[in-house]
């Protein structure tokens, strides 16, 4: 993954609208709504058929979505804060609240709604969210200032080297 200056843009869900979508057992989305496309940046149909997880955030813990599953799979309904990537990199933030959809009593499907959450809640789950992920050591989010002469040299090495400047920092680190 290379580095991009459009995950710090984010997209706020408009506060009277609801994201809807559903999957199969396995997180492969089978519906979405017309506000889920929009929000997220896809198309419906770039959309149906993918892992649910395409749209997972790396500030996103991975305790966070192995709590969410645990739930999901015993039976009951999963609520919680999530930080989704667009398309083009940039985020969302939304409320959602995962159950199980049953036909003649057997569980066929997941279903998911999700809705706008208050900026200062954001900035909460933030700072929570960030904190986890230090405890689990699975890596943390920095933002780095460099000056332009740097920059252009880690990219023309990176290009040499064939790596995405990203993986060349973690190379050189």
């Amino acid at each position: 993954m290379d580095i991009t200056f459009d995950m710090f843009i984010e997209t706020e869900v408009p506060e009277e609208e609801v994201i809807i979508s559903r999957t199969d057992l396995k997180g492969v989305i089978t519906y979405v709504n017309d506000t889920f496309a929009q929000i997220s940046g896809y198309s419906p149909e770039e959309l149906i058929g993918k892992p649910h997880n395409i749209l997972r955030h790396p500030d996103m813990p991975k305790s966070a979505f192995k709590d969410m599953w645990d739930t999901i799979q015993d039976g009951r309904t999963w609520e919680g804060y999530v930080k989704n990537m667009r398309k083009d990199r940039g985020y969302y933030w939304v409320y959602a609240v995962i159950s199980g959809v049953y036909k003649d009593g057997k569980l066929v499907e997941y279903k998911s709604i999700r809705s706008p959450i208050p900026r200062e809640k954001r900035i909460e789950m933030q700072r929570v969210y960030d904190e986890m992920r230090l405890k689990e050591g699975d890596g943390v989010r920095a933002v780095m200032y460099l000056p332009v002469e740097t920059y252009e040299k880690l990219k023309a090495r990176a290009a040499e080297e064939e790596k995405s400047v990203e993986r060349l920092i973690d190379d050189l680190l």
